[in-house]
């Protein structure tokens, strides 16, 4: 087996069994060159038994040569390199019978631990009320966008998840299955808000669409793209006042936050956002935490 197949086959292994998004493989398939790129011009050819010899000392090099570049990596973008290599290796290991130890113990670089940023309660109503308002626009685009920030705030849904449903899915009744990352199906309650926005889209937009058809439809007729959603949100923050914070995502992790705040536990909050790992939750408790000393130091005589 040749570089290349071992390559090509732990890129098919990570897309049919681990069920990796299209993002995280071409991440890992372009982290995976640079590293053999960089392998090659230390020893020249690079075979596949070249790359089964590597030592910690080729990864440490390989990771400061991505320091130094001109435009150097973050701190979490190195991390996902290691992962990356760190993983085709694993696959070596579990397929092949070639595995490295000095891959499998290297340590990537430390990394800060980040919450989310949700925006307040007021913020997230002020900011639906305002997406239809937009006199620049068509009623139609201010009726989908609003239905799209329905679906992330009002079921806590991915920008990806929300955009992947089909006019075949609509109405939505009660609940409504969503398949998130891993291909992992969850059930969701639908709140009537959600629905109402999203047939109220419906009956204003102008195209003619198929079951098939993707739901949210960009200005010419085709699909509507994340990175879409996300230049109307920056062209709405900046209308409102709001911080960078106040980005689609930030949705949904309000939509955790104000549950958490309203007495909802944790494992129903970890299964309504689809996360594999409760620690993974648990972060929204930290969040709902500095909320409320905030409020405390505010409100308290002795706070000041």
């Amino acid at each position: 087996m040749t570089l290349d197949d071992a390559r090509m086959a732990w890129l098919g292994w990570l897309n049919n069994q681990k069920r990796c998004s299209p993002h995280t493989l071409a991440a890992y398939g372009h982290a995976f060159r640079g590293y053999v790129s960089y392998l090659g011009n230390q020893w020249g050819e690079v075979s596949l038994d070249d790359v089964t010899r590597v030592t910690s000392g080729d990864l440490r090099g390989w990771m400061a040569h991505l320091r130094a570049k001109t435009q150097p990596l973050s701190a979490r973008s190195l991390a996902q390199h290691l992962s990356a290599i760190k993983s085709f290796h694993s696959y070596l290991d579990l397929h092949l019978n070639q595995g490295n130890v000095q891959v499998g113990l290297m340590r990537g670089p430390r990394l800060k631990a980040t919450l989310p940023r949700p925006l307040n309660e007021d913020q997230a109503i002020g900011l639906l009320a305002e997406a239809r308002m937009d006199s620049d626009r068509d009623d139609w685009e201010n009726s989908r966008d609003e239905a799209v920030y329905m679906l992330l705030y009002g079921l806590g849904l991915r920008i990806s998840e929300a955009l992947s449903l089909t006019i075949g899915e609509t109405p939505l009744g009660e609940s409504v299955r969503i398949t998130g990352k891993g291909n992992k199906m969850r059930v969701l309650p639908v709140l009537e808000g959600v629905r109402e926005a999203i047939e109220h889209y419906k009956a204003q937009q102008p195209f003619v669409l198929q079951p098939g058809d993707r739901l949210f439809r960009a200005k010419r007729g085709g699909d509507l793209s994340p990175r879409h959603v996300q230049a109307s949100m920056q062209h709405l923050r900046s209308r409102l006042g709001l911080s960078d914070r106040a980005t689609p995502h930030a949705l949904r992790h309000s939509f955790a936050t104000h549950l958490l705040g309203s007495g909802a536990d944790l494992r129903s909050i970890q299964e309504l956002l689809g996360h594999a790992s409760l620690s993974t939750t648990q972060k929204y408790t930290q969040v709902d935490a500095e909320r409320l000393l905030s409020a405390y130091a505010a409100a308290h005589p002795k706070g000041e």
